[in-house]
């Protein structure tokens, strides 16, 4: 089966069943084993080197699961083309995050702030406790968009490049970046690995993915903003992405922020207005916008062969 039909298939299997329960999803299980890896491995009391050499072990620990993808490459093609589909179903989810975005501006909406906070809560690694309408709406938005790279565009861009081992390796590492990439007195040294890989994988498709969103918004400045302003955030993939996003939608993101309990000055960046709730929409909108430009190009690029 082509390419395009591969990746059309899946991405319909995600519209249509949404992201399957944490009890029955590969990766939610794949993130227990990460958490049974760490807990024999990481050693706080450890100098930073050791931590470091225990963080590469645990990776490659981690990872080993992914191999066991590599024998359906002796299946015959029916089989791959099957399994092909539903992998990538399963390491995209661009319904499950217009869902929880959704959520959050239903309940903002309703003028129940405590609800969204919540709410947002499941899809930001900040503190939400004490967020007021206007920083619950910038952290959905940004969510949105920086997880529209990670969860939706780099696993198709991986498993365009590499098939179904390349996707899976990819949202394997994003996983344990997302355990365990934090810049804590935990996982500082830790994580230093798992971090440093996914910044590796997600290089490519990050700017992809900004000059996708850049290309179906506010286009000049967009681009203007991307030059300008990804050096101001820390993460050298979401920098550009969010900043792109942001400026595409001529939405003023960013601003200080709590993470574990301390006050991060982070910077305002993107455009000139302030969020309101239906911003939200449109933030899921020009994921699905990008979606589709993708879909487009692969057909485009010899999908249909």
């Amino acid at each position: 089966m082509a390419l395009f039909s591969i990746v059309l298939l899946a991405v319909a299997l995600d519209y249509v069943l949404g992201e399957p329960d944490n009890n029955y999803h590969p990766l939610a299980a794949f993130g227990r084993w990460a958490t049974s890896v760490e807990r024999r491995l990481l050693k706080p009391e450890q100098s930073p080197t050791r931590q470091k050499l225990a963080g590469v072990c645990a990776l490659a620990l981690a990872l080993l699961p992914c191999a066991a993808a590599l024998p359906i490459l002796l299946l015959p093609d029916q089989w791959q083309t099957l399994f092909g589909i539903a992998l990538l179903y399963f390491c995209i989810a661009p319904r499950s995050l217009q869902q929880h975005a959704e959520a959050v501006r239903v309940a903002l909406a309703a003028g129940d702030l405590e609800l969204a906070r919540c709410r947002v809560g499941y899809m930001v690694s900040r503190d939400t406790a004490g967020l007021d309408q206007a920083a619950v709406r910038r952290a959905a938005i940004e969510s949105v968009l920086e997880n529209g790279a990670d969860a939706v565009f780099a696993p198709i861009f991986w498993f365009v490049i590499a098939g179904p081992f390349g996707a899976l390796l990819y949202r394997c590492c994003n996983i344990l970046d997302a355990m365990w990439g934090y810049r804590n007195r935990r996982y500082r040294y830790f994580g230093w690995a798992a971090a440093r890989l996914d910044d590796v994988l997600n290089w490519a498709p990050a700017r992809l993915t900004a000059f996708s969103y850049a290309l179906l918004g506010r286009t000049v400045p967009a681009l203007r903003a991307w030059r300008e302003q990804a050096g101001w955030l820390e993460s050298p993939n979401a920098g550009p992405v969010m900043v792109a996003g942001g400026a595409a939608l001529n939405l003023q993101l960013g601003g200080p922020a709590v993470y574990h309990g301390q006050l991060k000055p982070k910077p305002w960046f993107g455009g000139e207005q302030l969020p309101e709730n239906g911003d939200i929409a449109r933030a899921s909108g020009l994921v699905y916008r990008t979606l589709c430009l993708w879909l487009l190009l692969i057909a485009m690029g010899g999908g249909f062969a």
